[in-house]
């Protein structure tokens, strides 16, 4: 527990936090942003349970990878706690200590080392993010991302019913999170929430309701008479997914049910910084 935070130490414990991400590292000191805590939670990706480092501050959660015995952290991501939705999960015999993280972007599950550092994660999140709001400079996200259905929970195509095999794999719908196969996937189409231009993996249903939601907007438009409105370009519909981002994508995969094989008791305490401690 810190006893007292003092602007200058605020400041340099940012900047350590950046620093621990390397070259990559997206700025993040701000005036008015304090460090509230930080710990480590296991989040739940398709190679398993995942060890993540998370930093939480009085406006963006951050979290990433790490390596180097924890010295050193990568793949940054940036969360603004105005698009964050939380869900607590009760615990089972198979469950203990998760809930769920929703995002516009991604939605997934996070398991902490015990009842109370998961409680203490929840109250400050929840806390830091009301006082966000009440600042009235930030409005709330009401749109997220669906969780995606685990791999393991339908041996078949959820859409044309074909068995998964070496040669038929398994991917997953971006808009609606089903287990789908290549041939019912192979559409691409922007979901905003998500990302404003990038063309995602979706399956053949999702597209034609995606497709039929565009020709209505561009009616609307149209009928308008404003003859620059577009939803997306030709150039995005070009551009594709990378092998590398589908590969980062696929990885973003839930099964909670797996999470009792991982010893947590290891793991690095989550420690709160309380800010009304931080002084200008």
């Amino acid at each position: 527990m810190v006893e007292q935070l003092t602007a200058q130490e605020n400041r340099e414990r940012i900047h350590a936090v950046e620093n621990s991400f390397g070259l990559s590292s997206k700025p993040l000191y701000q005036l008015d942003r304090v460090l509230i805590g930080e710990g480590r939670l296991m989040k739940q990706s398709r190679r398993g349970p995942q060890p993540k480092v998370f930093f939480l501050f009085n406006d963006v959660l951050v979290y990433g990878s790490i390596i180097l015995h924890g010295r050193w952290h990568k793949k940054q991501k940036i969360i603004p706690l105005e698009d964050i939705q939380l869900e607590d999960l009760e615990d089972s015999k198979r469950m203990r200590n998760q809930w769920l993280i929703r995002t516009p972007c991604k939605s997934f599950y996070v398991a902490a080392a015990s009842y109370e550092e998961k409680q203490a994660w929840i109250e400050h999140i929840q806390d830091c993010r009301s006082r966000l709001l009440q600042s009235g400079r930030h409005r709330p996200t009401s749109t997220f991302a669906v969780t995606w259905i685990p791999d393991q929970a339908s041996p078949i195509c959820m859409r044309c019913s074909i068995k998964f095999t070496m040669t038929h794999r398994r991917h997953h719908c971006r808009k609606c999170g089903f287990v789908v196969c290549g041939a019912c996937s192979k559409n691409r189409a922007v979901i905003g929430h998500i990302h404003p231009t990038k063309r995602l993996r979706v399956c053949t249903m999702c597209h034609s309701s995606l497709l039929t939601t565009e020709a209505e907007a561009q009616e609307i438009t149209r009928l308008r008479g404003d003859s620059t409105g577009k939803i997306g370009s030709d150039e995005d519909e070009v551009e594709g997914f990378s092998e590398e981002e589908e590969a980062e994508e696929q990885m973003e995969d839930h099964d909670p049910s797996r999470w009792m094989d991982f010893e947590m008791d290891s793991w690095s305490p989550y420690i709160y910084l309380k800010p009304e401690h931080v002084r200008p």
